[in-house]
């Protein structure tokens, strides 16, 4: 038959389980406080991706009612917009919800199909040192019959 432990030599272990319970708690906060941090991230990629998509839109939509000049809005990074591309181009590049925005618009004429493609890309960087994201929106433009 086994004689019971004294008290003295029990002492103690309530502290070592109140300590351990202690670290798994801080390991599961720090996990939800990570996880916290990452979604915030997407979200603000999304926004951003979202406010590029509007933007696209938007000038894809003033081309199709100025489909005699839209060979005029075509533009490289770093180039100069033309007058019809400027006022667009300026509220882009000077939003707070795309920061270091770059434009860059294509416009392939197909005199033949009676059509016009136009793909807008707005790239952007969220945080410096951070990976570049970008995004098209691609349409076609055809006259109304």
């Amino acid at each position: 038959m086994r004689r019971p432990l004294p008290r003295t030599a029990a002492r103690g272990i309530a502290l070592v389980e109140v300590l351990v319970a202690a670290v798994l708690l801080a390991i599961g906060v720090l996990g939800a406080l990570g996880l916290q941090v990452r979604s915030q991230g997407a979200l603000a990629d999304a926004g951003m991706r979202a406010e590029a998509v509007i933007a696209a839109n938007k000038l894809i939509g003033i081309m199709a009612l100025d489909q005699a000049n839209v060979a005029a809005y075509a533009f490289e990074p770093g180039s100069t917009p033309s007058a019809q591309l400027a006022p667009w181009y300026a509220e882009t590049v000077s939003r707070a919800h795309i920061p270091g925005a770059t434009v860059k618009v294509d416009v392939d004429a197909q005199p033949a199909a009676d059509r016009t493609r136009v793909s807008v890309t707005i790239a952007w960087t969220r945080k410096s040192g951070a990976a570049a994201n970008s995004h098209t929106v691609s349409a076609w433009l055809a006259p109304s019959t």
